[in-house]
């Protein structure tokens, strides 16, 4: 969607949201200032200036940074200083970061300053604002934070909005300079701390975050249809999801997944009380609503952590415009955070393994009392057999994005900086997780589309089974002669995987 249609998102005394984050970056709504805002962030300002016309001793306004810290910085030096800063930490290697990964960077860093405690000169902050809003992407490496403040990242930003390295404009890689004038952009104006404003934030960790989110919430819907669709097809007993037994030891989530689940059966031939072909299922069926409960949670969770980041000021020092202190804290630790996105990603795991399992079953005539690999031509015929290696290859890869990664790495900056959260790293892999299951859930949505044919009851489905039913059927016909299927489940997967547009 274009700019030009969509809609602003204000800044205000309301803090903006993930869902707001995630249309700036994705569907390139417009970022709005409140007078609100504006008055915060000159309060804030006006701190900073007293701090250094007393030239008071503040970390990364008149001290160096990390192991310089012990540096005093001459007055005729502030400002220079302040340049240097990006320029310094302008250390990121890899791949770049995608158009979406960097807007939301922006934004989210925009949403830190706007929340008042940044001491960010009012010109900077509208400066960035008007390179988002114009459309300046600046051309950021993917590795080199460590998540102790995404540094590497938030530097390139910033050397790129001063006027160096390069930028992204409407598809086409420019010098920064450049870039900007054609956006009718000037490069920004540096005072004392606005160098280190710009850099000391977890802005790519959040802005990652929203993105996960926006993604994980839409897969997660889709799961559950899945799960649907292949109970209507594999004849599972219902009685899982009886809010009775659910009430009995209510563990995280699942009462709320097991309503959901019936919700999308009602009206189903499978909710009569003689419909189930088993007294007992696999546990892959039995304890969806416990995995997919704790997936919930997990990723309920996640959001809390993420808003509580989105939202704050996280910037060391940060500024107490109310009292007119600066202060220096350890707020920018992520740990939170992260064991929170740890612990979403082992729930994905848990669930591709349940998908990966009902998969299985439902080809195996041993289990679903349906034809072998679901082809109704004969065993002449492949059907399903082989798309089983594709399950086991994502499911094994999943398994293993999944194990940790944010314990502290070694310790930098002369010993100073020994610890750190790895945040970055940790929404990469759960990045990747989310691909990876999102091709598990289309090929079990395929799957059990076929498996629900075979079994002759396409015309009993329930509501939100059968609304997943067509929504395959619109696109991949059944499988009866062998034929490459890779591109049905791309294409689902894709389908699935779109937000809103």
């Amino acid at each position: 969607m274009s700019a030009t249609h969509s809609p602003s998102i204000i800044f205000s005394a309301a803090p903006p949201t993930i869902e707001d984050i995630a249309a700036i970056a994705r569907r390139h709504a417009r970022i709005e200032i409140s007078a609100e805002v504006e008055a915060r962030i000159a309060a804030a300002r006006g701190v900073v200036d007293r701090y250094t016309e007393k030239d008071l001793p503040v970390y990364g306004l008149t001290t160096g940074l990390g192991a310089g810290v012990d540096t005093r910085l001459a007055t005729e030096d502030l400002v220079a200083f302040q340049m240097r800063v990006p320029q310094a930490r302008a250390v990121g290697v890899g791949k770049p970061l995608t158009q979406e990964s960097v807007r939301a960077m922006m934004a989210v860093r925009a949403a830190g300053m706007a929340a008042g405690g940044s001491g960010i000169s009012l010109n900077v902050f509208r400066g960035l604002i008007a390179a988002i809003n114009a459309g300046v992407h600046p051309v950021v490496p993917s590795l080199g934070s460590i998540g102790a403040a995404d540094l590497a990242p938030l530097a390139h930003m910033s050397r790129a909005l001063l006027g160096f390295g390069e930028i992204e404009l409407g598809g086409e890689v420019l010098p920064a300079a450049a870039a900007l004038e054609r956006a009718g952009l000037k490069p920004l104006e540096l005072a004392p701390k606005d160098g280190h404003a710009l850099v000391v934030a977890n802005s790519l960790s959040i802005g990652l975050a929203c993105l996960a989110l926006e993604d994980i919430e839409r897969l997660f819907d889709w799961s559950l249809k899945a799960i649907a669709v292949n109970f209507e097809a594999f004849r599972a007993n219902v009685s899982v999801f009886d809010d009775r037994a659910l009430a009995a030891r209510p563990a995280f989530g699942q009462r709320r997944v097991a309503a959901q689940l019936m919700e999308l059966l009602s009206g189903s031939s499978l909710l009569a009380a003689d419909a189930a072909r088993r007294l007992q299922d696999p546990l892959s069926y039995r304890c969806t609503p416990q995995v997919w409960g704790a997936l919930r949670h997990a990723i309920d969770e996640a959001r809390q952590a993420t808003e509580i980041d989105l939202v704050s000021s996280s910037d060391n020092p940060v500024v107490i415009a109310s009292e007119g202190v600066i202060l220096a804290h350890g707020n920018f630790d992520m740990t939170a955070f992260v064991l929170a996105w740890e612990r979403l990603g082992q729930a994905m795991a848990h669930c591709a393994a349940g998908t990966a399992y009902r998969i299985m079953k439902i080809m195996s005539p041993g289990m679903s009392d349906l034809p072998r690999f679901l082809t109704p031509m004969g065993q002449s015929r492949t059907g399903f057999a082989t798309v089983q290696k594709t399950v086991s290859a994502m499911e094994a890869e999943i398994r293993h994005l999944a194990m940790p990664v944010s314990l502290s790495p070694f310790p930098v900056a002369d010993g100073v900086e020994d610890q750190a959260s790895m945040a970055p790293s940790v929404l990469a892999k759960t990045q990747a997780i989310v691909e990876r299951l999102r091709y598990l859930v289309a090929i079990e949505l395929i799957a059990s589309v076929q498996a629900v044919e075979l079994r002759g009851v396409s015309g009993e489905l329930g509501k939100g089974s059968a609304e997943a039913y067509a929504f395959v059927r619109s696109h991949v016909p059944p499988l009866e002669e062998d034929r490459a299927q890779g591109p049905d489940f791309a294409m689902i997967a894709a389908l699935i995987g779109l937000g809103p547009q």
